[in-house]
């Protein structure tokens, strides 16, 4: 085994994917693009992937998922590579993952339970660590809880991999039922903290502006550049999962919150997405949304589609008056000429997309600044009396608004702005303490 792995991993891709749409106008994912994201999963906890391989699934069996000379070869195969760990990148029963456990001689678990084992090793906040548990415990509700003796454990985690010396238990439903109960309740006093922030913030209000995306699609790598911030940023599937905030300054002088989040992926369970509702609540409250897309990846577009319907699913509503959503199409320092040249007649034709490269810089300001022209668009003219004497708030005015017009008398200057609601009752509230 290599320095610092954590198990011999054999990857398997079952296609076509179970209860893929079948609809012509839904972007489908090709296998081999599907096993590539598998394996980027599997060594984002560090395995190391001795094998990998597409196995065609026609008809699902109950008891095994692949029919019974598809398990034999992989039985040998597996036997033959001396893998601990396969990993099927589809739903696994308990039922299946017991029999294939078995036939194999080797630890198996699904897409989920991966995703799970990710998450467990990479959440730092409390709430993060919180909402992993309570979406492993809602997994492992109709499983046997074990721990598997055959791999270091050198990382976090919740016990789908496992480690030695962990004692082999089977927690029964009640006290799972008795500990989500509790997460829970644990979350919702987060939950009202973060709502407190919320609320802070507001007296103080700036626009927030969200990035989403696909993982690994550029998100935190953006937000670095932008904020001058230093997010981890690596090229590894989920390298972000704890929500980041940092103050945004835009061309025009006004300031913005931008929100890294955690990046969405295909087939994620409902009782993940539930059990990270609180980590995307930032999304819901965003006056702005940044898709931030990988457009060199080969399955860009099934990805954009991923994370439009994650966000419907959220409640984001993304049609005629609701939150504005710009397209910024990351990773073009990858795209051949002939592919930034289409990228380019593109965003001619539709100011929401912006190209760019948050690696080289190129595009970056263009965000910046379609995101400045989109929170202007939502303010409104208004008029201002101030005495001239005040040369503070006037100065404020200049830095927070966009001074259409001026005119000073002897006392006073009488000044038309062009200010967001948010800015102009921070102003009111701030005349209101002088």
């Amino acid at each position: 085994m290599s320095e610092g792995k954590t198990g011999r991993a054999y990857v398997l891709h079952p296609y076509p994917r179970m209860g893929a749409s079948r609809d012509s106008d839904v972007a489908v994912r090709s296998p081999a693009a599907g096993l590539d994201e598998a394996v980027g999963l599997a060594a984002a906890i560090d395995l190391e992937i001795v094998g990998a391989d597409l196995v065609r699934l026609v008809n699902p069996r109950p008891a095994t998922l692949f029919g019974k000379g598809t398990v034999e070869a992989l039985a040998e195969r597996i036997a033959e590579l001396e893998i601990t760990v396969c990993i099927v990148d589809a739903p696994v029963t308990p039922v299946q993952q017991r029999n294939l456990e078995k036939a194999w001689q080797c630890k198996v678990i699904d897409r989920t339970g991966l995703i799970l084992e990710i998450f467990g090793a990479r959440a730092r906040t409390h709430e993060g660590r919180l909402q992993v548990e309570l979406a492993s415990l809602s997994y492992q509700r109709s499983r046997l809880v074990r721990s598997w003796t055959h791999l270091e454990r050198q990382r976090g985690g919740f016990g789908f991999l496992g480690g030695p010396g962990e004692s082999q238990l089977e927690i029964d439903r009640r006290l799972i039922g008795e500990r989500i109960t509790r997460l829970k309740r644990e979350l919702q006093a987060v939950k009202q903290t973060r709502e407190l922030h919320r609320t802070a913030r507001r007296r103080v209000p700036y626009p927030i502006v969200a990035l989403v995306g696909y993982t690994n699609a550029g998100k935190s790598t953006l937000f670095n550049r932008l904020t001058k911030a230093e997010v981890f940023a690596q090229d590894l599937l989920f390298a972000t999962l704890d929500p980041t905030m940092r103050s945004l300054q835009l061309p025009s002088g006004r300031k913005a919150i931008l929100s890294d989040t955690v990046g969405f992926i295909s087939d994620l369970p409902t009782h993940l997405i539930a059990a990270f509702r609180a980590t995307l609540e930032e999304v819901l409250e965003a006056d702005l949304i940044v898709h931030v897309r990988d457009i060199a990846h080969p399955d860009t577009e099934a990805q954009a589609q991923d994370v439009m319907t994650v966000l419907k699913d959220l409640g984001v509503n993304a049609d005629e008056g609701g939150t504005k959503i710009i397209e910024a199409f990351n990773k073009t320092d990858l795209l051949d000429q002939a592919g930034r040249e289409r990228l380019a007649v593109q965003a001619g034709w539709d100011e929401d997309v912006v190209p760019l490269s948050a690696v080289t810089g190129e595009g970056c300001d263009a965000v910046v600044a379609r995101i400045d022209r989109l929170l202007a668009a939502a303010s409104h003219p208004v008029s201002i009396d101030l005495p001239l004497a005040d040369g503070a708030s006037i100065a404020w005015l200049y830095r927070h608004g966009e001074v259409l017009e001026r005119r000073d008398d002897d006392e006073t200057a009488h000044l038309l702005i062009n200010m967001g609601q948010e800015d102009l009752a921070r102003f009111h509230a701030r005349q209101r303490a002088s």
